[in-house]
């Protein structure tokens, strides 16, 4: 059922429900309660001089010396009780990785949900175990390593808790790129096996020290928790227990992993290439035209947690293809970053309103309406540097000219393009940091052809609940009169039963036109209020949203569009386990719905 109801109405209602309480517990979930402040869970790693190899059968002696993890609680169906069947987790290492074996018990094997046997899977419709890795203890980052009864690699980075931003708008995770909060797309080099008996199912972990970033070498203390899907159950238990309102990216509600050595270690990995090809149009060619290549790419750790990452004649001939989607809208779709040169820290660049206004898109380069953009070379450094996140990117690619079929020779579609990114910012306690931006794209052809991009951002936590998120930027542009600027400023409330957002932003028609980022084209000049409440007390769920635009302007340009250069193509293959190296006007609307 729908009906319209005034911005005050929606106030008058949302005030008292949140001040009043929630809802009285009922069928035996007092001890929720108690788990709303969790205890703190700790754990410690036992060193091993023989490690598990790693199969999934949990036969090695290496398990038997270290400590047994247990008393997962559950997230879904009923926050607080005990998971509904046996779980255990054991921790060792060695000197090159550290190993975490998980015993999945089940009273009903035949029951178990093996589900897709493709890497990277969603892992909402099977039985899985997830590991969510907190390396520099920061409580906002992490890095995920997770599986299936099929033994499938699912692994990702998380960025400030997995909260994009304050946006009511909500997308799909797997689409949302870096800039949403968790980077799917981001590839470890680790190893898993799992195994199923008439016990349950087993699943082992091998996690190169090399693949995560960590301080320095040395005693270590991380972050960590562990979560199972029981699909047939509708269950969800976490190690360390989390409310329901949050997943397992809350990383500041996570357990403590102790009393282990980690190596300081540097990484180096060099991929060179050779290529080579000839291609000949008979109708306006007289000879064949030879064009070799020689480039590669570098990974360099100068410290345990700062990695360059250089490139020279760069090609992506190996990377993923985008997801197949159906565009049924005049707007461009969003496809993101899977380039690896791009990937790690890649939530490090972000800054704004994920698939909205995004003032670092990273496919803005190298690309050009579905061709590549030749890239000469590339420098990118990422970490930290005395507990402040830097970001630096250099990259100059070579210009483009393609055929035009009409006047039957090559026409040059894009110039040669500088671009540069600097970003740093510095995290504090309870979700909370503030940071800039500075991005440019310089014509090398041309000098007065350029765009400046700055820009800062900031969030603050209040509490468990309550979070603040914003940001303010512009951009100078040659031969753009009038402001450039654009700003968001949002807020979330989140409770066990009671979801609340609100979001005010603004920007000129002319800010629209990051040279390096990317806009949605359904926004317009001006500014416009969002909120959206939901509620879930127990027998339904109830959701209400409202938005209230103010003056607009002319629409995003096809410049700033990532349409051109984020075209979709067919996917194809599979992936198993193995080793690896416009806003709506309207004064509000509210809907309930039994479940």
């Amino acid at each position: 059922m729908r009906s319209h109801v005034s911005a005050a109405s929606l106030v008058a209602f949302l005030i008292p429900a949140l001040l009043t309480g929630q809802e009285p517990l009922q069928n035996g979930e007092g001890d929720r309660v108690a788990n709303a402040a969790p205890r703190s869970r700790e754990a410690a790693a036992s060193p091993v001089d023989t490690s598990p190899v790693i199969d999934g059968r949990m036969d090695d002696e290496a398990w038997a010396q270290a400590r047994v993890l247990g008393e997962f609680i559950q997230r879904e169906p009923v926050e607080g009780r005990a998971v509904s069947e046996t779980t255990e987790v054991r921790i060792v290492y060695d000197a090159e990785a550290i190993y975490i074996g998980a015993w999945l018990f089940d009273s009903d094997t035949s029951g178990i949900v093996v589900g897709e046997t493709r890497r990277d899977a969603a892992l909402t419709n099977t039985d899985a175990f997830q590991i969510i890795l907190d390396t520099y203890l920061d409580r906002q980052n992490g890095f995920v390593f997770a599986t299936t009864p099929a033994g499938i690699e699912y692994d990702g980075q998380v960025t400030k808790e997995g909260q994009g931003s304050a946006s009511p708008r909500r997308g799909q995770r797997q689409q949302a790129g870096s800039g949403g909060g968790f980077n799917l797309n981001w590839d470890g080099s680790w190893e898993v096996a799992t195994s199923v008996d008439a016990n349950g199912w087993y699943a082992e972990f091998r996690i190169p020290f090399s693949t995560l970033r960590y301080p320095r070498g040395g005693n270590q203390t991380w972050g960590v928790n562990f979560s199972r899907n029981i699909r047939r159950h509708n269950e969800e238990a976490f190690w360390a227990p989390i409310p329901r309102q949050f997943n397992l990216y809350r990383v500041s509600m996570a357990g403590t992993l102790s009393q282990f050595e980690a190596p300081s270690q540097k990484v180096f990995t060099i991929t060179p290439y050779v290529l080579g090809d000839a291609y000949r149009d008979y109708t306006l060619q007289s000879s064949a035209d030879f064009s070799p290549a020689v480039g590669g790419d570098a990974k360099i750790g100068l410290t345990q947690s700062l990695t360059l990452d250089l490139t020279v004649n760069t090609d992506f001939a190996q990377v993923e293809v985008d997801d197949q989607q159906v565009n049924l809208t005049r707007f461009p779709l969003f496809f993101p970053e899977k380039r690896p040169f791009f990937l790690e820290n890649a939530g490090s660049f972000s800054v704004g309103t994920p698939q909205e206004t995004e003032l670092f898109f990273s496919r803005r380069i190298g690309l050009y309406e579905g061709n590549e953009v030749p890239i000469q070379a590339g420098a990118r450094l990422t970490g930290k540097v005395a507990g402040m996140q830097v970001g630096f990117l250099n990259i100059q690619a070579n210009h483009l000219d393609l055929l035009d079929e009409d006047v039957g020779q090559e026409v040059r579609v894009e110039s040669k393009n500088n671009f540069g990114v600097v970003r740093l910012f510095q995290e504090f306690e309870n979700r909370t940091r503030l940071g800039g931006i500075f991005v440019h794209r310089l014509n090398t052809d041309d000098t007065n052809d350029y765009n400046l991009t700055y820009g800062a951002d900031g969030r603050l936590g209040v509490g468990q609940a309550l979070t603040f998120d914003g940001y303010v930027s512009g951009t100078t542009t040659p031969d753009v009169s009038g402001g450039e600027y654009a700003y968001n400023l949002g807020g979330t409330f989140e409770t066990r039963d009671w979801n609340v957002a609100a979001q005010y932003r603004g920007n000129s028609a002319s800010q629209r036109s990051p040279g390096s980022g990317s806009c949605d084209r359904t926004s317009r000049g001006g500014s416009t209020s969002t909120s959206r409440a939901s509620a879930r007390p127990g027998s339904f769920t109830s959701t209400a949203t409202s938005s209230s635009p103010t003056a607009r302007s002319s629409s995003c340009p096809r410049s700033t569009s990532p349409e051109r250069d984020c075209r979709s193509r067919s996917r194809s293959g599979t992936a198993s386990s193995s080793r690896r190296g416009a806003t709506t006007t309207s004064t509000g609307a509210s809907r309930s719905t039994p479940t």
